[in-house]
C-alpha cells in the first residue's frame, strides 16, 4: 500500500509540472554585478532560456558575504521559479565563518541541482606593479607588513577567503580592502590604489588579455589552460597550496523533484555545447555538470576542508 501512495504521488507530481516552465525564471545572484559570478550566472541563464523556452533572467543580491540572498531565496515559493547561484562562499565557507549567526541551513534550505563550474582564483598585480612573480609579492609584504593593500569583491567573498589562506601560508600581512563587488575593486588595481587581488579568472581575463593585469600565479593545484605559462601557487613554493571557486545552482528546499531533474538536464545538457559554454571556457572556467545528488555531496565535503581552512587562517569578516 505504501509503495502504491508513493507511486501514484510521484505520478501526480510529475504530471503537475509537465508543462514546466510556464512564465520567466528568476537566478539569483548573491553578489554584485561585474564578477565571476554574473558571468557563470548569464552563460547559465541564456542557455536555459533557450532550452525552456522561457526567460531565465539574472537578479543581482548582494550584501553580507552573499547571506542576504540566500536568505532570501531560501523563503521563495519551491515552484522551479526562483532559483539561487550557489557558490564556495555561501554554501561552505560562511557556515565556518558565520557559525550559529547564519540565517540559513545551506544543507536543509536548499535543493542541489547542479554544479556549473570550478573556476580557479588567480593572485594578479596592476602591469605597472614591480611586482614581477609571487616571490616579488611575498619579499616585500615580509619587509613591510601591514603596508600592502590587497582588494577584493567584499568581505567574506571568495577573494577575500582565498588571500587570508595564502597569507596564512605564506607568512604575511596584508591589508584588506573590500569592495562592493569586483568592477570597483579592479579599477582601482589597475589604477595603482591597492597592490593585488586573489580573485576569479572569469573575472580578471579581459584585463589580463587587455594588458592592465598580471597574473603571478594561479591557486587550483594544475595549470590554466588559458593561461599555461602562469605557474601555480603551488609550484611557486607553497606546496600542496589549493584554492578555487565554483558555482552551482540550487532551488528553496521542498522543489519537486520532476522540477529539478528537468532543470539539471538542460543545463548539464549546456555545458557539453560548445557554443553555449564559450564564455565559460575561454575565461577559463572548467565545467563540471553532475547529478544532484553528486552535488549535495561536494557541498558537504567543501563545508569540512573550508571549516578547517577557516580555523586555521583565523579568517574573519570583521
Amino acid at each position: 500500500m505504501k509503495i502504491f501512495v508513493a507511486v501514484l504521488a510521484f505520478i501526480c507530481s510529475s504530471l503537475a509540472f509537465a508543462d514546466y516552465p510556464e512564465k520567466s525564471i528568476r537566478l539569483v545572484v548573491p553578489f554584485a554585478t561585474g564578477g565571476t559570478s554574473e558571468i557563470i550566472a548569464r552563460s547559465v541563464a541564456s542557455s536555459l532560456s533557450t532550452s525552456l523556452g522561457q526567460s531565465v533572467y539574472v537578479d543581482n543580491k548582494p550584501g553580507g558575504a552573499g547571506n542576504i540572498a540566500m536568505e532570501e531565496v531560501k523563503r521563495a515559493s519551491p515552484d522551479g521559479y526562483t532559483l539561487i547561484l550557489g557558490h564556495v562562499g555561501t554554501l561552505a565557507v560562511n557556515p565556518a565563518l558565520f557559525g550559529k549567526k547564519l540565517p540559513y541551513d545551506p544543507n536543509k534550505d536548499f535543493a542541489p541541482i547542479t554544479l556549473v563550474a570550478k573556476v580557479p582564483n588567480v593572485i594578479a598585480v596592476s602591469e605597472k606593479s614591480n611586482y614581477k612573480t609571487l616571490a616579488d609579492l611575498v619579499a616585500d609584504a615580509k619587509k613591510n607588513p601591514g603596508k600592502i593593500n590587497y582588494g577584493s569583491a567584499g568581505n567574506g567573498s571568495a577573494g577575500h577567503l582565498a588571500m587570508e589562506y595564502f597569507s596564512s601560508e605564506a607568512g604575511i600581512d596584508l591589508v584588506h580592502v573590500p569592495y562592493k563587488g569586483s568592477g570597483p575593486m579592479l579599477t582601482d588595481l589597475i589604477g595603482g590604489q591597492i597592490q593585488a587581488t586573489f580573485n576569479g579568472l572569469p573575472s580578471l581575463m579581459g584585463q589580463i588579455k587587455g594588458g592592465t593585469l598580471r597574473p603571478l600565479a594561479v591557486g587550483s593545484l594544475e595549470r590554466s589552460k588559458v593561461l599555461p605559462n602562469v605557474p601555480t601557487i603551488a609550484e611557486s613554493g607553497y606546496k600542496g597550496f589549493e584554492t578555487s571557486q565554483w558555482y552551482g545552482i540550487m532551488a528553496p528546499a521542498g522543489t519537486p523533484q520532476p522540477v529539478i531533474d528537468r532543470l539539471q538536464k538542460e543545463i548539464t545538457k549546456s555545458l557539453k555545447s560548445k557554443e553555449d559554454s564559450k564564455k565559460m571556457l575561454d575565461d577559463g572556467a572548467v565545467l563540471v555538470g553532475d547529478t544532484p545528488v553528486q552535488f549535495g555531496a561536494f557541498i558537504k565535503s567543501e563545508q569540512s576542508r573550508w571549516a578547517k581552512v577557516v580555523e586555521k587562517a583565523k579568517i574573519t569578516v570583521d
